[in-house]
């Protein structure tokens, strides 16, 4: 009977569950709780109400929901599904290097010499999720993504009405102001608020409301921030509903919200044929670092629009794009361990990111009140809050709140032209910060 509850109690004494509730060592308080299990405990409740938000109040599920249940994962102790692969190199004893040579060597790794000395090369198999991680790390899964996207747009209304180019643009403004702005917080020489260009570069992402952009940049700049990143890039573009409208209301007047703008005109499948060779010959030409997120966007949209190749069209918009979501979603999660996620930066990341979106879509409608006036009142200023990329729910917004002010106006194929362009845009941000700053 004690040899069964002493086996009780090592089995207890060996689980994640004592190890909840334990501290780290050194540091302050914080920094032992967030290296111990009580951090853990706290991000295990960060991912049960992202959870929470992405089935319940359906906040961008397809991916806040496999980022939230990576996050849990990753958080539960021992599980060490984010354990990295460990190689380590054994010198050969006379004895085993003479086994060796006899071919009758007891281990099957790999043996070989260096400077005179013989080795065999022990690996130690690393944990399921640092294996997937590796595509968020070498930049697979972005790109991929934006072929799965490429796909699925029409680009017809950027064609139609190319001046959408111009507000798709001005919605970067957010990525570059809050760059400036994040850098400028090291002048305080405060540590814990200090970022260097890189981290500012990646925060600043944000902006864009680009989840695979933000991802992509972040994971080759700043992949020590990406847990933070990421979830700050999925929530703000699930709460465009929610953020927008005040900005776009504030920043308009009543009349400027009822303009009805004129019907697009029709664009032919030449043309639509011809717009993703080009764009991907002018910007990768011009910007070569931006190659892997346009060139596949762009990839996509041509399996789209040629018209001869249907089944790999479907195959990235539903398998591919699916499959790269579930593993893009998972281990990006995976990421936001207690020791790294639970520092004072993320909620600064937090706030700035914000900011960069709300600045972003002040961009956008304020370039829209220019195009008003220069137009003549044929451009409504709404259609640039659509500039900042969050396809196709911004778009989507600025329908919303036009038809609020004039029941018959459809803003939704003009805000989709400024929508595809800031894909476009929040792509090419993302080259110029990587030129910069990599």
């Amino acid at each position: 009977m004690n040899s069964l509850l002493q086996a009780v109690a090592d089995i207890w004494n060996e689980s994640g569950f004592v190890r909840l509730f334990t501290l780290g060592t050194g540091g302050n308080l914080w920094e032992r709780i967030a290296s111990g299990g009580i951090g853990n405990l706290i991000m295990i409740a960060i991912a049960c109400i992202l959870l929470y938000l992405a089935i319940k109040k359906q906040f961008e599920p397809l991916l806040l929901l496999p980022i939230a249940f990576g996050m849990l994962l990753v958080n539960l102790p021992l599980g060490e599904v984010m354990k990295s692969q460990f190689n380590t190199l054994v010198p050969l004893t006379d004895q085993e290097y003479a086994n060796y040579l006899k071919g009758i060597f007891e281990q099957s790794y790999p043996v070989f010499e260096m400077n005179g000395q013989f080795y065999w090369q022990h690996f130690e198999t690393g944990g399921l999720m640092w294996y997937l991680y590796q595509g968020v790390k070498f930049g697979v899964y972005p790109p991929l993504i934006f072929l799965g996207i490429g796909a699925m747009t029409d680009f017809g209304p950027l064609i139609a009405n190319p001046k959408s180019f111009l507000l798709g643009a001005a919605a970067q403004l957010g990525i570059f102001a809050t760059f400036f702005g994040a850098s400028a917080l090291g002048l305080t020489g405060i540590p814990d608020i200090t970022f260097t260009s890189q981290e500012a570069a990646s925060i600043a992402i944000i902006g864009g409301a680009d989840g695979p952009t933000a991802i992509w940049l972040t994971s080759k700049l700043a992949p020590h921030l990406l847990g933070a990143i990421a979830v700050a890039a999925y929530s703000y573009m699930a709460l465009v509903p929610i953020i927008q409208p005040p900005i776009m209301r504030a920043l308009t007047t009543k009349k400027e919200r009822s303009v009805v703008m004129q019907q697009l005109r029709p664009v032919s499948k030449t043309e639509k044929i011809l717009f993703p060779i080009f764009v991907t010959l002018i910007v990768v030409l011009l910007l070569p670092s931006a190659a892997p997120l346009v060139g596949m966007l762009m990839l996509g949209n041509l399996f789209r629009e040629s018209g001869v190749v249907e089944r790999i069209s479907k195959t990235a918009q539903n398998e591919l794009m699916n499959i790269i979501t579930i593993f893009l979603g998972v281990t990006v999660g995976a990421t936001a361990n207690a020791a790294t996620f639970l520092q004072p930066k993320t909620i600064l990341i937090i706030i700035l990111g914000l900011i960069a979106f709300s600045v972003g879509t002040a961009g956008g409608v304020l370039f829209g009140k220019l195009m008003y006036f220069f137009t003549g009142g044929k451009v409504n200023p709404l259609i640039g809050s659509a500039g900042v990329s969050a396809v196709p729910m911004a778009a989507r917004v600025a329908q919303k709140v036009g038809q609020q002010e004039n029941p018959g106006n459809f803003l939704l194929m003009h805000a989709m032209g400024p929508n595809v362009a800031g894909v476009i845009g929040s792509a090419v941000a993302a080259g110029v910060l990587l030129t910069l700053f990599q």
